[in-house]
């Protein structure tokens, strides 16, 4: 149960949720995990902005800071498709998308080939879910996952569109969150080298000529 996003947050952060807690013996290896990809992010965005002059702005910043919080958001709602190979929030939502799709193919989808193939498409999802994280927390691939992303909250707002339960445009933020980590890093601009003196040596390339941005 929800109290105040502070103490819930605090609560993620240490590993004492309650999807923390039905993975058992693999509760403090995913809190690791996620501890692991936070002081990464952190070393790598503290790298660039000390070696690269041209991170060192506000819009920047809010970029990272933003790519942060929602791969965090991607890391804990991957942890209730476990324990695999098919956890019981993960078979009822799915159960959910295949009587509440806004489309009947979507709904026999779910029906015929999703529901009878849990156990491979639970891994799966899983998976997905942490690469997003993963992705967006390190900054890596963060273009392409992002789209990847913005596809499956898609299939997310149309597979529970007329769930009573649900806001629709909830998932709606979904795939603009996963949209706004298309916002990842610029790349630095190539720099130009000096046209050489006549009847001198070709002056050398300004020092980064040729980067391509990571």
């Amino acid at each position: 149960m929800r109290t105040n996003p502070f103490f819930d947050a605090w609560q993620f952060l240490i590993g004492s949720t309650d999807d923390y807690r039905a993975l058992g013996a693999f509760q403090y290896g995913m809190v690791a995990l996620f501890w692991a990809l936070l002081f990464a992010s952190f070393w790598i965005a503290l790298k660039n902005w000390r070696e690269d002059p041209g991170e060192r702005s506000a819009g920047n910043a809010t970029t990272w800071i933003c790519r942060l919080l929602i791969g965090s958001m991607w890391f804990q709602g991957s942890l209730w498709k476990l324990p695999l190979p098919v956890s019981g929030g993960f078979e009822y939502w799915t159960g959910q998308m295949g009587e509440h799709a806004a489309f009947a193919f979507h709904r026999a989808l779910v029906k015929s080939v999703y529901l009878p193939n849990l156990s491979l498409i639970d891994p799966l999802v899983f998976l997905a879910e942490l690469l997003f994280a993963v992705s967006l927390m390190l900054g890596f691939g963060v273009r392409l996952v992002g789209w990847i992303a913005a596809l499956y909250s898609l299939h997310l707002w149309l597979g529970l569109y007329r769930h009573p339960g649900e806001w629709p445009w909830n998932f709606s933020r979904h795939r603009a969150r996963a949209v706004r980590g298309l916002c990842g890093r610029p790349q630095p601009r190539r720099r130009r080298a000096r046209a050489p003196p006549r009847g001198g040596k070709p002056a050398r390339p300004a020092r980064g000529a040729g980067r391509v941005g990571q």
